[in-house]
């Protein structure tokens, strides 16, 4: 027993330090004081984070716009999706939820070259300027994103039990008033963790957004790549630490409040 309970503690540190010890790495590269990394360096300085703003501001405000965008729409699909696929049997259900879920087994650059060949034939029939259009980028981040909506939102009604709604129902309670003051408050947790996870999915994406970018329109990832084709140096490290700080942030606040564990774990 203490053999097993012993090899179980090494695992842990094990999976523990494979998490953290490359965020710290790059923590320790973001504050470099070199124009190249070399190690060790000649000093330590934050000068690289006050060099993400001017040297990023435009694609972090599409990245920021577009995610937004994805996540609000996502919501609106996503949740009254989540609901009907959880609380009512109806012909074709299977079909529906595979067709919801499906964008998450196709490769991202799959899906952002199916996209981009479809804008092009719609522009060669009806003229309208789509490809490299802002809206493109978010129906299409749209299309990777609900389903991590409707997956969360799954989860969150598989965990509560339906006799409230039932009770409510039979109480004299519309089938709106029942949604409204039941039903969603009880998917509180979900609807929460499926906004996080669309926006991060949103605002990360890479793969599918190679495609459906433009001059002049660029997202965060996109830029960072190209960045690197020119340059090595610990900018890079200073947006990836403040990316990983601002999701944390993000994550602890708003699991004291709505408990994410609950339907993510």
């Amino acid at each position: 027993m203490n053999v097993r309970r012993n090899l179980a503690g090494v695992l842990a540190l094990c999976a523990v330090a494979m998490i953290f010890l490359p965020l710290l790495l790059t923590f320790y590269l973001s504050v470099f004081d070199e124009t190249l990394i070399v190690f060790p360096p000649h000093g330590y300085t934050l000068r690289w984070y006050a060099r993400i703003w001017p040297e990023f501001g435009a694609a972090l405000r599409t990245s920021f716009f577009a995610a937004l965008a994805a996540v609000a729409v996502s919501l609106l699909i996503g949740v009254p999706a989540g609901i009907g696929l959880a609380r009512y049997r109806f012909r074709g259900r299977d079909a529906v939820a595979t067709m919801l879920l499906a964008p998450l087994t196709v490769p991202g650059i799959a899906i952002g070259l199916g996209i981009f060949v479809l804008a092009v034939l719609i522009e060669e029939h009806t003229e309208w300027a789509i490809s490299g259009s802002l809206a493109l980028m978010v129906a299409a981040h749209v299309l990777i994103t609900t389903p991590w909506v409707v997956r969360l939102c799954l989860a969150s009604l598989a965990n509560h039990d339906a006799a409230a709604e039932e009770a409510a129902a039979s109480l004299g309670a519309r089938p709106l008033a029942v949604l409204w003051r039941v039903t969603l408050p009880a998917m509180r947790s979900g609807i929460v963790a499926g906004g996080l996870f669309a926006f991060i999915v949103s605002f990360e994406n890479l793969e599918m957004t190679l495609f459906l970018t433009a001059p002049g329109m660029t997202t965060l990832p996109i830029a960072v790549l190209q960045y690197l084709q020119y340059h090595i140096d610990p900018l890079v490290a200073a947006i990836a630490v403040a990316q990983v700080v601002f999701v944390g942030g993000a994550l602890m606040l708003l699991d004291r409040h709505v408990k994410l564990a609950q339907v993510v774990a």
